[in-house]
């Protein structure tokens, strides 16, 4: 981790960056190919407390629609078929707690809502940076979780649920601004 700042310093209230933020996904085929994906149009904040990260807190909204393969003829099938966008245009994450595992390392267990249904996932996350910068503090996470996308109801038909593996890996990359500059205590 590049850092500067104690975590301590990190308390306050955190916009995420779209211009530093990935967030990623792997999912597998049954011929044996990974297909890659990420969606572009998300927002979310966060409230980390540094002193006691069980107070800390994170939502994000990603816009379903936004998502991108590299495949437009799969990318409007996904839109359509899988993500239903035209009722469920958002996919959206809400943490319901947060804890300290060491070092860098925290674990985020939140609610993840995907076509109305919600279903709690844990995800590791790491703090790999933060700094101060002209227009205040800078922080920046990666984290990773696997999901069950039929626990969500993301199935098209018995044919894709044969074809296209069940499990859908997320990568994360944030880049978070402190909304104020300075600490919030």
């Amino acid at each position: 981790m590049t850092t500067v700042t104690p975590l301590g310093e990190l308390t306050g209230d955190y916009s995420l960056e779209a211009t530093g933020t990935t967030l990623a996904f792997i999912a597998r085929h049954t011929l044996g190919s990974r297909v890659p994906g990420h969606f572009d149009e998300f927002d979310g904040t966060a409230r980390l407390d540094g002193d006691d990260p069980a107070e800390s807190s994170v939502r994000l909204t990603i816009r379903a629609a936004s998502i991108h393969t590299g495949n437009r003829r799969r990318d409007d099938h996904l839109r359509t078929a899988f993500f239903d966008v035209e009722r469920h245009p958002v996919i959206t994450f809400v943490s319901t707690a947060v804890r300290h595992v060491g070092g860098t390392g925290f674990e985020v267990t939140g609610d993840l809502t995907i076509r109305g249904v919600t279903k709690p996932v844990r995800v590791a996350v790491e703090l790999v940076d933060a700094r101060p910068g002209a227009d205040g503090l800078r922080t920046g996470f990666t984290g990773a979780v696997s999901l069950n996308r039929l626990h969500w109801g993301v199935n098209e038909n018995l044919a894709t649920k044969l074809m296209v593996g069940s499990k859908v890996t997320l990568r994360l990359t944030v880049a978070a601004r402190r909304q104020n500059g300075r600490p919030v205590r």
